[in-house]
């Protein structure tokens, strides 16, 4: 099992940058795929953008080319660097796991609030 908790949520501007960290501790970091989530007033929780074992990642379209996802194994902590925020990019933003070849997350941190003001 592992756990999961994030920090780095805030308020910015429309335009600004926030880095979110989501820091793991129990069973082997190295071992689990992980993603970033996020869930906005009123709206489904969807995937945001993911990152495998061996580094592959995942973004949503919507955010390709402003968001980055990184993981750093020696630190057993998840990244998600986010650029160029957008009013829309509001959300509660969750961390997952999930350990291959299982394709469900299975593992989910409380959240971080990210507020983009216009």
């Amino acid at each position: 099992q592992v756990q999961l908790v994030e920090s780095g949520g805030g308020l910015v501007q429309s335009g600004g940058s926030l880095r979110l960290s989501c820091a793991a501790t129990g069973r082997t970091f190295t071992s689990y795929a992980m993603g970033w989530f996020r869930q906005g007033p009123g709206k489904e929780r969807e995937l945001v953008a993911a990152i495998s074992t061996d580094g592959t990642t995942f973004y949503k379209d919507s955010v390709k080319g402003r968001f980055t996802i990184s993981r750093d194994n020696t630190k057993n902590t998840l990244y998600l660097q986010m650029n160029s925020l957008k009013p829309e990019d509001t959300a509660v933003y969750l961390c997952a796991a999930r350990n291959p070849p299982r394709l469900r997350y299975e593992y989910w941190g409380r959240g971080t609030q990210v507020t983009v003001s216009s």
